[in-house]
């Protein structure tokens, strides 16, 4: 296959990269602005391709309507979790009250959620025109055609997860797994990109020190984030509590898990100036390696200043997308950085 044809997945699985963070930027949008719930149905909403803009367009019971749907589709969901051996959290979700509460419409809400969905929607057919231009590398890196085809099955089962969160109302664990599912995505995509580069190319060497290093700082961010996810439904379970009233108090009452998020965030910091005297000491200062870490203590420093205006200024909108949005910058830069070192590794011990 020709060069161009891998130059032109190569663009395209990047540009598919770029589409995802703008992904998981919408998504928090959604979650900042409470616009989780703006569409009460999926895949479409309000029963509509195009959601309405007032509420004169929808019917007089649609309030009902909506929740009786709602309440047979967790029923299914419900008896699939029955299979599978988790019989609690099916219960659990056959007795949650909090779905029999309909949403008010909102129109803003409505068309935040409905974007984000669009962009959902966007980044399928990203992923789609990935796994075809993928074959161009069937002869040379098998790998990167069937992670693509791997990775449009998942976001598949994503889109599916994502019609749950709707129809269990937000239920706090299923968010997490929706979050950590869309950066396991964002992963497949990032390594593709990565073999796709080096094929048929040398590498460097790096210390196994650096690699594992990396490795840690990398599963410490993972585990901030999906922390993040947990603050985030302890506030929304505090707001609500209030009743949307004494924003202010909201952090103060968030409990242990906001004071756990905090001290993983003071791991991630040492870590990563841990990470940087050992890329500092074994890249030039040109190289990948440099410039990701480089990239990677923006992201930190950033990432505090958000942090900052959330515990401090009673958790403006705009500092939660953006918190996020670095989250997951973060976590690629530290992944791309690690599939360098990881590649320099095994170089190393073959040379040996």
């Amino acid at each position: 296959m020709s060069t161009a044809a891998q130059n032109r997945f190569q663009k395209v699985n990047l540009a598919t990269i770029i589409v995802l963070f703008v992904l998981i930027l919408a998504g928090g949008v959604v979650r900042s602005s409470g616009s989780g719930m703006g569409c009460p149905d999926w895949p479409k909403c309000f029963g509509r391709y195009i959601p309405p803009t007032d509420i004169s367009e929808l019917p007089k019971d649609y309030k009902q309507k909506y929740v009786a749907k709602r309440i047979e589709k967790n029923q299914r969901f419900a008896k699939t979790l029955d299979v599978f051996g988790y019989s609690d959290l099916a219960k659990r979700i056959r007795e949650d009250r909090s779905i029999l509460v309909p949403e008010e419409f909102n129109a803003s809400k409505t068309w935040t959620e409905y974007v984000n969905r669009l962009v959902g929607v966007l980044s399928g057919f990203f992923l789609l025109a990935s796994l075809v231009c993928s074959f161009s590398y069937w002869k040379t890196d098998k790998r990167i055609a069937v992670l693509s085809f791997f990775n449009l099955i998942l976001v598949g089962f994503q889109a599916w997860l994502g019609s749950i969160v709707v129809s269990t109302n937000l239920v706090a664990w299923i968010v997490t797994v929706h979050m950590l599912l869309a950066l396991a995505i964002l992963a497949i995509c990032i390594y593709t990109y990565h073999a796709a580069r080096i094929s048929g190319k040398h590498t460097g060497s790096a210390k196994p020190l650096v690699f594992i290093v990396t490795f840690a700082a990398l599963v410490i961010s993972t585990m901030q984030i999906a922390f993040g996810t947990e603050v985030r439904e302890k506030i929304d379970a505090v707001a609500n509590h209030f009743q949307g009233g004494y924003r202010d108090s909201w952090v103060a009452n968030a409990g242990e898990i906001f004071q756990q998020h905090r001290d993983i965030a003071i791991i991630v910091l040492i870590l990563n100036v841990a990470l940087f005297a050992l890329i500092r000491k074994s890249f030039n200062r040109h190289s990948t390696q440099q410039q990701l870490m480089s990239f990677t203590f923006l992201i930190i420093t950033l990432q505090i200043v958000t942090g900052i205006l959330l515990s401090y200024m009673a958790l403006p909108p705009v500092a939660q997308a953006s918190h996020i949005v670095l989250a997951s910058l973060l976590f690629g830069a530290q992944f791309y950085l690690l599939l360098n070192l990881f590649q320099g590794v095994k170089g190393r011990e073959v040379s040996k």
